[in-house]
């Protein structure tokens, strides 16, 4: 998420939030959950292309979830295309029924609908969450070809050469994308981008010096990071992260408008019948409060923050708007 959009919903740790839900569940008394569900295999569309950000967290919360249904079978299905179009509208148009998830966040259900004058889904008609648990830091890292070592480095660079840079990102309007126009707002410069179908071919290139400088999420770059193929140079987060102590926020490097966070959520097709809908939230937030998902998906580089479900409406109402007026100034839009 934007740190110019609103972002109070996120503001408190996931103990808090967890804790503040589970109230709710306990204050409401005990559930009616139909425990024939699930009767046959859960499928959780990851709608990127394998081995990304989203595929690797729609993995590990379908593994999750499977363990809080015994005998149960959450299977992944990665739905790719058109920036999470194509997955969402699959889901959009599966029954309402809890067998048919999305793993996605604010591309599909704020950036879409803020880029695109019409889609063959609509995030509050046909969605509705089972909950949320974190968010995607991103991070601007430096391949071979770059022309500097440092953030400083690379903008004095472009504003010697203004349009002469590339830049990458695993797609139009993807996250990748808008934090790095973001970037390019801040800064004052002018780079060209180079749209790339999913973050590992724009990773590749990275590393083969086919383009200076990729904006991608902390998941994606980590493994390359470590590996010392690629330089962090700035994260884009609030706060400093803790697996990457030493790289400046860019907010640190006096870009405080070069902020963003991608938000997560599991999504189901709207229209879940009570005791549906209960047995699935029940189980993300059961699933969240263990020591194992949590570890897991802190491993993998997420911001883990569980949120309740009841977050959903209010988040999608609040950011479409806001990314319109900020696609709007710096030019974003759709193919």
């Amino acid at each position: 998420m934007n740190s110019n959009l609103p972002s109070r919903i996120f503001r408190c740790g996931w103990r808090v939030c967890l804790s503040l839900s589970l109230g709710v569940m306990v204050l409401a008394g005990p559930a009616t959950v139909d425990a024939a569900f699930p009767e046959k295999p859960v499928t959780v569309v990851a709608p990127f292309p394998p081995g990304g950000a989203a595929d690797t967290l729609a993995r590990i919360v379908a593994r999750h979830l499977t363990l809080q249904f015994p005998g149960s079978n959450f299977i992944v299905e990665n739905k790719a295309g058109a920036g999470t179009i194509v997955g969402a509208q699959v889901v959009a148009r599966s029954a309402a029924d809890g067998y048919t998830l999305i793993v996605a966040g604010g591309a599909t259900f704020t950036i879409n609908p803020a880029m695109h004058k019409s889609l063959p889904y609509d995030p509050v008609r046909d969605f509705e969450s089972i909950g949320f648990f974190g968010s995607i830091p991103y991070v601007m890292l430096a391949g071979p070809s770059s022309p500097g070592s440092s953030v400083r480095e690379l903008v004095e660079a472009a504003r010697a050469r203004p349009g002469a840079l590339n830049y990458g990102s695993f797609g139009n309007g993807t996250g990748a994308h808008i934090a790095t126009e973001m970037f390019k707002e801040a800064a004052g410069i002018d780079l060209v981008h180079v749209p790339y179908k999913g973050s590992a071919p724009a990773m590749q290139d990275l590393m083969g010096g086919q383009i200076p400088v990729l904006i991608d999420t902390v998941i994606a770059a980590m493994p390359q990071i470590k590996a010392g193929r690629v330089k962090p140079l700035a994260v884009t987060t609030p706060q400093r992260l803790q697996d990457l102590p030493d790289v400046p926020t860019m907010a640190e490097l006096g870009y405080p408008g070069a902020g963003f966070t991608a938000w997560m959520t599991v999504a189901a097709p709207r229209g879940l019948t009570g005791t549906t809908r209960t047995a699935l939230v029940k189980a993300l937030a059961d699933a969240m409060a263990t020591p194992a998902m949590q570890a897991d998906l802190s491993r993998v580089g997420l911001d883990v923050r569980y949120q309740p479900p009841s977050v959903y409406d209010a988040l999608v109402a609040e950011e479409i708007p806001a990314y319109r007026k900020l696609f709007e100034k710096v030019g974003i839009r759709a193919n």
